[in-house]
Order: structure tokens, then C-alpha cells, then sequence
């Protein structure tokens, strides 16, 4: 069982059978009455966001879930297929389940995907992926006042902006948990 004072930022616990886990906590002490932690749980079956008020003393069941290191091998018909590098077990996932990440799936990428009573949850894509850029606008000369972006495609099918100097075949480094542009590599 979990304290409260366990709370944090991606803490997975259990409420009402279903698995939480923690987004955002706030330690609360009003001056009158004991202290909370205010803290924001997102469903992870259902996506949704609940905030709840854990006084002081109040225990927390942990969740059932398990991470796993798995590769994405390709995408089959709306769902993708990841396979575990230590047994080979394939797991088909559904679209919903990855959200709006799926754009940034390349053949062979590292992932963690979540799992809870053997059933895929959630997936975390790493943190760096590097890709061609397939499809991009030429940069007008001149226009180089503050931090202008224009959009581009890459190989895996998302836009993402991109300063004016990137051209198409450029080989980027590319944030997934912001989905932005971070440097123009060598490949």
C-alpha cells in the first residue's frame, strides 16, 4: 500500500478496479483542518482525468501493471503489432490505445508499452526519433526575423515545424514527447 506521501508524478495505483496513475499533486495545508494532497489521476483504460483530495493517513493500492520493452514491427490494417525482444511474443494494439503517437511509429522502434492484467494500456515511445524529411516547403530568403517554423513531413507520415533552413532528405532529431523539431543530424 502506498502513503501519501508516496505520491508522485506517474505513480500507478488502483481506484474503484480500474488503474490510475498520477499526473499532477499539489501538498495542501489550509490553516485550519488536517493536510491533502490534491492530486489529478488519469485512467489508463479510459483516458479520462479525475481530481481527488487524499487527506493525510489515507493508503493507496498499488496497480497491477507492468512495463515491457517492446518493438514495433508494423501496422496491420488500423492496429499495430509489437513484439518482445526477450520471448518474440507479438501483441496487436489497437490505435486508440497509442492516441495520437501512432504518426511517430518507425519500423524497429523501442517502445515501453504498459500493460495491466496482461492487457496493453498505454505506450511510450522514446524520447528522440530521427527521421528524413520527405516533404517540406523551400525556405523564402530573408525571412529570418525570431523563430519562424514551417511545417514538414517526415518519413513516418507526421508534420512537425521546422526552421525555414530544413529541406527535403535532411536527416532530424526529433522530440516525441513534444513533437517538435530539436536538430538537423548527420546520418
Amino acid at each position: 500500500m502506498y502513503e501519501t506521501s508516496d505520491i508522485r508524478k506517474g505513480l500507478k495505483v488502483l481506484m474503484d478496479g480500474n488503474p490510475f496513475t498520477v499526473v499532477e499533486f499539489q501538498f495542501v495545508k489550509p490553516g485550519k483542518g488536517t493536510a491533502f494532497t490534491r492530486t489529478k489521476f488519469k485512467n489508463l483504460l479510459t483516458g479520462g482525468v479525475v481530481e481527488k483530495n487524499i487527506r493525510s493517513g489515507e493508503k493507496l493500492e498499488p496497480a497491477n501493471v507492468e512495463e515491457r520493452a517492446m518493438q514495433y514491427l508494423y501496422k496491420e490494417g488500423e492496429d499495430f503489432v509489437f513484439m518482445d525482444g526477450a520471448s518474440y511474443e507479438q501483441v496487436t494494439i489497437v490505435a486508440e490505445t497509442i492516441g495520437k503517437d501512432h504518426d511517430l511509429l518507425m519500423d524497429n522502434l523501442e517502445c515501453t508499452v504498459l500493460f495491466f492484467n496482461d492487457r496493453a494500456v498505454g505506450i511510450t515511445l522514446p524520447n528522440f526519433i530521427f527521421a528524413h524529411v520527405t516533404a517540406t516547403e523551400p525556405g523564402a530568403r530573408g525571412d529570418s526575423t525570431g523563430n519562424v517554423l514551417k511545417p514538414a513531413t517526415i518519413e513516418t507520415g507526421a508534420e512537425i515545424g521546422v526552421p525555414l533552413f530544413i529541406n527535403e532528405g535532411d536527416f532530424l532529431k526529433i522530440d516525441t514527447r513534444t513533437r517538435s523539431y530539436v536538430e538537423r543530424q548527420k546520418e
